[in-house]
């Protein structure tokens, strides 16, 4: 596999992203803001176009995607850690809803069994369906989102599981600890591939499908890089 940095994401802590039609979709962790850019491909300058930006009641945000016409985020508990915490930050993990053009929270939702949660994905094969990184038990869970009912449970084979990417034939999950990325069967099969990231490249922590390959980001360095065939 190719791996090579594209450029650097509107904010210093880049936790979540999901490419859609319009652009690339990218939340901050420290401010909990969501930024639509283009894609640019790599240049001297490592920059790219902001297209359009809202402020979330998110907290300590660690995953992004979209769907049902709105952006999901990953709300990993309050906000203390980065700056002073608000009234709407999560003491839990929590998934939010949220306009896309306002910020507004549509709807917020617990995590399934408490704790933390880093990776989301919205279901494009089952739609009206979300996959959650569950940190507590070590899980991807996915729900029905119309009574937040759980669907499936996979076990994880690493820790700190974050982005996570649905395809026809399973999941992808990012273990950013571990620099690798797994994809896992949708009914128990276990690991059936996986993807090296090894340094110096940056660390992979969200995750989104782009052509024909992947594009991650990285909270340490602020990268955006692209995972492409050799």
């Amino acid at each position: 596999m190719n791996i090579e940095p594209l450029f650097r994401a509107p904010y210093a802590l880049p936790n979540g992203l999901q490419v859609t039609d319009d652009g690339l979709w990218i939340v901050d962790q420290m401010t909990d803001r969501a930024a639509l850019v283009e894609i640019a491909e790599a240049n001297d300058y490592g920059v790219t176009q902001l297209l359009a930006e809202v402020s979330t009641e998110s907290s300590n945000t660690s995953g992004l995607t979209w769907g049902d016409g709105a952006l999901w985020l990953a709300a990993n508990g309050t906000g203390a850690r980065w700056r002073r915490e608000r009234p709407t930050d999560a003491q839990s993990g929590e998934i939010l809803k949220v306009h896309p053009e306002t910020g507004a929270t549509l709807n917020r939702y617990p995590l399934p069994g408490g704790g933390g949660t880093h990776g989301l994905e919205y279901d494009r094969y089952e739609e009206g369906t979300l996959w959650l990184s569950t940190l507590k038990r070590q899980t991807l869970t996915q729900v029905r989102i119309a009574d937040w009912s759980p669907l499936r449970t996979i076990p994880l084979p690493y820790t700190r599981a974050h982005g996570v990417v649905r395809v026809r034939d399973g999941i992808w999950v990012v273990h950013t600890a571990d620099r690798v990325v797994v994809k896992l069967g949708l009914d128990g099969e276990g690991e059936l591939d996986r993807i090296e990231v090894p340094v110096p490249h940056p660390q992979p922590h969200g995750l989104s499908v782009y052509e024909t390959g992947f594009l991650y980001c990285d909270a340490t360095s602020g990268w955006v890089v692209r995972i492409g065939a050799g």
